[in-house]
């Protein structure tokens, strides 16, 4: 576990939030080298100032206590499949804000069908190609989406939508599998929505509802810009980092 933090100790009317950066951290990512650009935008901008460590997914296995936010990062496929669902689950089920980005995204959705929904064989395609295509939840995307850009359209009234404050927001992505179609009712039946798609209607962003917050997108919102502002869905989990932290 390695904290990313290193600013000076300064008077702020917010407490400091302590968030775990889940994922196997990588030059090679460009999402990784983003993001301790953008949590030092939200100190100076918003005043939201979060102590970041990183945990390899060997060691998320440990849990998630003590955090005020975990946030599950592209880069998959993960050293540890396991340590990744535990500490999803653990954010889950405990109320500690929760956003999953890309692989953080895909994630999310198999831990929820493992554990709330009961597919005790869910399986994620990338990690497991023999998975059996009625046990996988997330699958090779009919077509890559590295390195594209597009639209996504947002339900009105949901968290993201109103983080976002719009109907719709320009998405960048990074990845070849997505969640398998077959399996998004299910998961809607067990209380997990659905409030993103793209332009043909593949699902982009998931929530739940009940979770203080809980957001997961397809896309890469930290790469988002030139990097010096954090996009809102990212400014939405550190404020929701800090609130935690208010209250814990």
């Amino acid at each position: 576990m390695a904290s990313m933090r290193n600013s000076t100790t300064h008077d702020t009317v917010n407490p400091t939030a302590r968030i775990a950066l889940v994922g196997d951290r990588s030059e090679a990512v460009r999402s990784h080298a983003r993001i301790p650009g953008l949590l030092e935008a939200l100190r100076l901008r918003e005043g939201l100032d979060l102590d970041a460590y990183w945990i390899p997914t060997e060691e998320a296995g440990e849990g998630m206590d003590g955090f005020d936010a975990v946030w599950v990062l592209p880069g998959s496929p993960y050293r540890s499949e396991g340590g990744v669902l535990t500490a999803i689950q653990d954010a889950r089920e405990n109320g500690i804000p929760f956003l999953g980005t890309c692989g953080g995204f895909q994630h999310a959705l198999l831990e929820f069908a493992r554990t709330v929904c009961g597919l005790d064989r869910a399986g994620h395609a990338e990690n497991a190609p023999s998975t059996a295509d009625a046990d996988a939840v997330v699958v090779p995307l009919a077509c890559s989406l590295v390195g594209h850009e597009g639209t996504v359209r947002v339900t009105p009234g949901s968290r993201a939508a109103r983080l976002i404050g719009s109907d719709r927001t320009q998405a960048r992505y990074h990845c070849n599998y997505g969640p398998n179609p077959h399996h998004l009712d299910l998961l809607r039946a067990h209380g997990m929505t659905f409030t993103g798609a793209d332009e043909s209607g593949d699902i982009r962003i998931a929530e739940l509802a009940a979770h203080p917050f809980f957001l997961a997108t397809l896309f890469q919102p930290e790469l988002d810009g030139d990097g010096t502002r954090a996009h809102p869905l990212i400014a939405g989990l550190a404020a929701a980092a800090v609130e935690h932290a208010r209250t814990r």
